[in-house]
């Protein structure tokens, strides 16, 4: 019997089920088709896990649109959910679609077909031990490694795998488990009396992109654990900070020592952006997403300022915001460059060419890409160290534009654009480019800066021949009055017929004979001379 159409796509999935993503993604069999034979069991298996997985990976986390995302919510206890209930809500209202699930849930896992399930995990359990299913430490790591987000919330009583993973995400939380944060001045007054561990905290990060251009007016209500920041992580930010009165200790107890975490080194909730731009919220309370202190009336201790509604709820969702990407999203598209005059990219380039380079970077809004607009976006022509850096200009509408000179170095550049700002999704591009030297007939007749050496050129020439006309016809005579004699042999007429027959010596020229008695007679002189003085003066 020949195999059906159906039977073929079967055995192709069984034999590559890695595959069932990207060559089946859009695929759906028809009608006509499932009629025409009858499926059998295995392709009508493989079927159903392929619609099942469908609508998963069609409204997956993409940079290119980052929404409709889902999110896997863990908790200690299922009530979490009506208790937190409204921070739910806001997360769904803005299209994300959560799963809910216990922190031991046999089920558990985060990717299935070396895909994963979910683009953000918001961990509300920390008390959990350890996972449940295929979801452990390690997993929570690779997780986010692969560039998707994490929200962690503790509290009193922190299992130390919620201690393990922040500390992987630099943050360090305070080693004593029976540990709060206790201030007897920045505390939240409740009718008549106050709960020193009911922290009211409004030093926030001054950050429009983290927290939103609107002013948190109202304290943020904390109940829970500090953490402080480890030195060895420069990407881990506070975003709320407890106040110089502020320590870490156990309320029940008194104190026998110092507290190992006091005033502003205490960090009550921080963010973390990696190099992969993933996102990382850590909070030292889970309380701080609860209904009751979102719409709790807040008072600071010694203030007469009463607030209606605590800030809980719009520090929550801004910083929600930011989290998943809905904030301080960039992407850069039209990297183009090309020299002066010209509209095609060439594959190589020659040094000092004039060239132009363009790149259009975009921020998402939360609901489409709005242009980008700043004016510290640099681009560095770089070989082992950059040779040009220009700040590139913007026309307020994405395009970022600039223009220079290729420098007179030839070797493989790159063209490279690394931006860092606080709060955004990092760039890094980088495009390879060659640069040649001149060919034999494209330099210059004349360098201008080689006039120097020209000069100097023909500067010797003529000096050379200037001393060898004064070598050749003149001679330097010492003991001539002067100084300089032209030779006997060069003199005409009788005056040479003469000095050559004072001459005593053949073949010798007459003037050596002038230079010799010249001599012999100012030694004569200087001699008579001296004996006269020396007479006088006896």
């Amino acid at each position: 019997m020949n195999p059906t159409r159906a039977d073929q796509r079967a055995k192709s999935l069984r034999q590559n089920p890695s595959s069932t993503v990207s060559t089946h993604l859009c695929k759906t069999l028809t009608t006509t088709e499932l009629r025409e034979q009858r499926p059998t069991m295995p392709s009508l298996s493989v079927f159903v896990t392929l619609i099942s997985l469908l609508p998963l990976l069609c409204h997956s986390f993409s940079p290119e649109a980052p929404i409709n995302r889902r999110l896997l919510v863990l908790l200690d206890d299922l009530s979490l959910q009506s208790s937190h209930s409204i921070f739910f809500h806001s997360l769904i209202s803005r299209g994300f679609d959560l799963h809910f699930k216990l922190a031991d849930d046999p089920t558990l896992s985060l990717q299935r077909y070396n895909q994963y399930l979910y683009d953000g995990l918001v961990l509300f359990s920390p008390t959990a031990h350890q996972f449940g299913g295929a979801l452990d430490f390690q997993a929570v790591l690779d997780f986010v490694d692969s560039g998707h987000d994490l929200i962690l919330a503790a509290g009193a009583s922190a299992s130390d795998l919620v201690r393990s993973i922040a500390r992987q995400c630099g943050v360090d939380f305070d080693e004593d488990p029976s540990t709060v944060v206790i201030d007897h001045t920045n505390y939240a007054v409740l009718g008549t009396q106050g709960d020193h561990t009911l922290i009211a905290s409004d030093d926030f990060i001054q950050s429009d992109v983290i927290l939103g251009k609107n002013k948190i007016e109202a304290p943020v209500l904390f109940k829970g654990i500090a953490h402080s920041l480890s030195a060895s992580n420069s990407l881990v930010l506070k975003v709320l900070s407890a106040s110089p009165s502020a320590y870490s200790a156990n309320p029940n107890a008194k104190l026998s020592y110092p507290p190992s975490l006091t005033g502003s080194a205490i960090s009550l909730v921080s963010v973390l952006q990696a190099r992969n731009n993933a996102r990382i919220l850590i909070s030292g309370s889970v309380d701080m997403f609860s209904n009751q202190l979102f719409k709790s009336a807040v008072q600071k201790a010694g203030s007469s300022k009463k607030y209606e509604k605590s800030g809980n709820e719009q520090f929550v969702t801004e910083l929600s915001k930011w989290i998943f990407h809905e904030r301080g999203h960039l992407k850069a598209v039209n990297v183009r460059h090309h020299k002066v005059g010209e509209t095609d990219e060439p594959a190589i380039y020659r040094i000092n060419d004039d060239l132009d380079y363009s790149i259009e970077i975009y921020e998402w809004s939360g609901k489409s890409w709005e242009p980008y607009v700043a004016g510290d976006v640099q681009v560095q022509f770089f070989m082992m160290s950059p040779y040009v850096l220009k700040t590139l200009a913007t026309d307020q509408k994405g395009l970022y534009h600039t223009s220079f000179k290729v420098p007179d170095v030839y070797g493989v550049f790159q063209f490279k654009v690394e931006y860092n700002r606080l709060g955004y999704t990092s760039l890094s591009l980088s495009k390879q480019i060659p640069v040649r030297p001149f060919r034999h007939n494209e330099y210059e007749r004349f360098i201008t800066t080689a006039f120097p050496y020209y000069g100097a050129s023909f500067t010797t020439m003529a000096g050379f021949f200037i001393f060898s006309i004064v070598f050749m016809y003149y001679n330097f005579c010492l003991a001539c009055p002067l100084r300089w004699c032209w030779p006997a042999t060069w003199s005409f007429g009788a005056k040479a017929k003469n000095r050559q027959a004072s001459t005593n010596l053949e073949g010798v020229d007459s003037n050596l004979t002038c230079w010799g008695q010249s001599h012999i007679n100012f030694l004569k002189s200087y001699k008579q001379r001296h004996y006269r003085q020396v007479l006088c003066l006896s």
